[in-house]
């Protein structure tokens, strides 16, 4: 029996695209091989790349002067190739800080060159965006980086930041492809896959082709984006099998209107979530109401000590990994593409229920 999985990642994956993996596990449509075994370098793996960006491309709308680059490493690697692969020009880089995986790529960029934190929401435990009228950014800066969505902490821009001639850059792990997005907005969009996209192993990186050549000296080959880009994402064996399941992702998002309907099944989800944790005392959502994630949405029982019992209870009830962060506490939903109305529903009809019992 299948459970609702609300798993900040790796996260649940479209129950259509598990099934059709497995059908397609022994024999990739007559090639008598699993993708698992087929050669990088192959027709038959050449051609799951190509749809796959393909159909990336056809449901961001990514214009056709941006390279799309799959990679391993996730974005935690990311941190240190996004200073590697623009910071060849200009030694320093702005950063806005709105949580702990903003932190982290401000303490790997730290050992690339110098790095000016324009503004943070630490002053109030991360439940906040600024406003940028407070961002005290450097006109030269190679870049300006945000991360456009804080799985830890629930905190989202629901907004572009403006960065004049500065390139924007983005971590949009846990958040691509949850609503629609205009790329030109943005200088490169980066991520890993294992939220939103497919299995963890995948990273993808959206690169404007006027910044592919700007690497410092030092960047290895397999990180050097103009080569990835040039090599087709083959400088090395790139991760095949979580493209291919990507692949498969796609296609179901396209099968299901694309982003536009992605957007506003994700914002009725949300609304549900947050609408129950609004309207008692018995739970409280600490984000900003103008900053909270549709992905990731952080709650707290008004007594720490039923979090165990409440934890016990949701799993009964088919109800997994809704444990917050060791480092925020609490409990945490993650509600990807992948999780249905009803899940979402499920949940609010068990945190009802557990209040009335433990209220």
């Amino acid at each position: 029996m299948r459970v609702f999985n609300f798993s900040a990642g790796p996260a649940a994956l479209p129950e259509a695209v598990l099934q059709r993996a497995a059908d397609e596990m022994l024999d990739w449509r007559g090639s008598g091989m699993s993708v698992m075994e087929m050669s990088h370098r192959g027709k038959e793996f050449t051609s799951i790349l190509r749809k796959t960006e393909a159909d990336f491309r056809q449901l961001l709308q990514i214009p056709a002067n941006y390279a799309v680059i799959f990679l391993q490493g996730g974005a935690m690697a990311m941190n240190a190739l996004i200073p590697m692969n623009l910071m060849g020009i200009h030694a320093s880089a702005d950063y806005v800080n709105t949580g702990i995986w903003s932190s982290k790529s401000i303490e790997e960029a730290k050992k690339y060159g110098n790095v000016n934190v324009v503004a943070s929401s630490e002053d109030e435990g991360f439940t906040y965006v600024p406003h940028q009228s407070e961002w005290r950014t450097n006109p030269e800066a190679a870049y300006l980086h945000v991360c456009s969505n804080e799985t830890i902490g629930g905190v989202e821009y629901h907004w572009v930041p403006k960065s004049g001639d500065v390139p924007l850059v983005a971590d949009m792990s846990s958040n691509i492809l949850s609503c629609e997005i205009d790329v030109s907005k943005f200088a490169v969009i980066y991520g890993g896959a294992q939220k939103n996209i497919g299995p963890a192993g995948l990273t993808f990186a959206i690169v404007r082709d006027d910044l592919l050549d700007r690497a410092m000296p030092i960047t290895p080959s397999v990180f050097h984006w103009k080569e990835l880009a040039e090599h087709e994402s083959m400088v090395n064996t790139p991760p095949t099998y979580s493209i291919y399941i990507a692949g498969l992702v796609f296609e179901w998002l396209i099968e299901h209107g694309g982003l536009s309907a992605m957007e506003k099944i994700n914002a009725r989800k949300a609304a549900l979530l947050y609408d129950y944790l609004d309207s008692t005392a018995f739970y409280t959502s600490p984000v900003s109401q103008d900053a909270r994630s549709r992905m990731n949405i952080p709650f707290h029982l008004h007594d720490d000590r039923l979090n165990d019992r409440f934890l016990e209870e949701a799993e009964y009830n088919g109800l997994l990994q809704l444990k917050g962060h060791r480092s925020v506490g609490g409990m945490r939903a993650s509600i990807y593409n992948a999780m249905p109305l009803e899940g979402v529903r499920a949940l609010v009809d068990f945190l009802r229920t557990f209040e009335r019992k433990h209220g």
